[in-house]
């Protein structure tokens, strides 16, 4: 074999390296570890260690490693971190190996891997600006695009496996896109009450300022929940009367709806303890926010470009 031939066969060899089913885990894991990396990030916040380690990538200018309680926690979370970076990157490249996957779903794995590289010097900048709720909250709202374009590689991961099925009705697109908008003003709205709250964001005498107040902010957040509700339950009525036919719809509006009650529990039970609510009830409802955008998305996403059923 000579050398042109060579170096024509190496891209099909290559392309036989990552197979759908692998290329599916790896998306999932992906999608996995941006969902904990929101609940690190938001313990983080909720403990008071957003200056646990003043200084980027080390922890001080002293000590390269954490040395105290609120340390370990900042510092934990640029683990994590790092492990998303790593994980993230291997999506993007196993996509480029994977036969048959579109081109759609190599550049969002892409796009989802060069995401979560830019949170780190965003991270490093929310520090060097003392936890400015302005950049904590827009660090929150990166991370979570960049979940919902995960879910999307995964769903074009598994489109591979499964292959595709007729389109549905275009009032049912219309009404998941509402519902994929109405979670949208929900999590933001979330992240502003949260901003607004008690918790102080950091420890010792730094004061980080809070934006707004909590109540005004969660009034809006309580008719958000109740917009999303509503188109919620128009198109979960619509699944029960097409069971028979798309009973994967029910089982996802199913699902939608048990992450959505815990939620609301844990967010009720949230603002009744306002004054003494544990940080780490917080933190479950942050991971439950994070868990019930990515399953709209996934949800919403599937409407649109329906599974095969094998």
């Amino acid at each position: 074999m000579d050398a042109g031939s060579a170096s024509a066969a190496l891209p099909r060899r290559l392309a036989k390296a990552v197979s759908p089913v692998v290329f599916q885990r790896v998306a999932l894991a992906a999608v996995g570890v941006l969902i904990l990396i929101v609940a690190t990030g938001a313990t983080v916040r909720l403990t008071g260690s957003g200056l646990g380690c003043p200084e980027w990538p080390t922890c001080t200018t002293k000590h390269a490693l954490p040395q105290s309680y609120h340390s370990y926690i900042e510092f934990s979370n640029r683990v994590v971190s790092a492990i998303t970076v790593f994980t993230t990157l291997a999506l993007a490249v196993a996509a480029w190996l994977t036969r048959g996957l579109s081109r759609r779903g190599k550049w969002l794995a892409t796009v989802v891997c060069l995401g979560v590289i830019a949170q780190a010097p965003f991270g490093a900048l929310v520090v060097y600006y003392d936890l400015n709720p302005y950049l904590v909250i827009s660090h929150l709202l990166l991370t979570l695009i960049v979940l919902g374009l995960a879910v999307l590689v995964l769903l074009e991961a598994a489109r591979l496996v499964r292959g595709a099925a007729p389109a549905l009705p275009g009032l049912v697109r219309a009404g998941s896109a509402a519902m994929l908008a109405a979670v949208s003003v929900l999590v933001v709205s979330g992240t502003v009450a949260t901003a607004a709250g008690r918790f102080p964001g950091s420890n010792g005498s730094q004061i980080v300022p809070r934006l707004g107040s909590f109540y005004p902010a969660v009034y809006w957040h309580v008719r958000a929940v109740a917009a999303f509700g509503v188109v919620f339950l128009a198109l979960a009525g619509w699944a029960w009367l097409q069971r028979a036919r798309l009973p994967w719809l029910l089982r996802g509006c199913v699902g939608l709806l048990a992450i959505l009650l815990v939620q609301m529990g844990i967010g009720e039970a949230q603002y009744r303890t306002y004054g003494t609510v544990p940080w780490w009830v917080v933190v479950i409802h942050v991971a439950a926010a994070a868990t019930l955008f990515a399953w709209t998305v996934g949800l919403a996403a599937r409407i649109w470009r329906p599974l095969g059923a094998n």
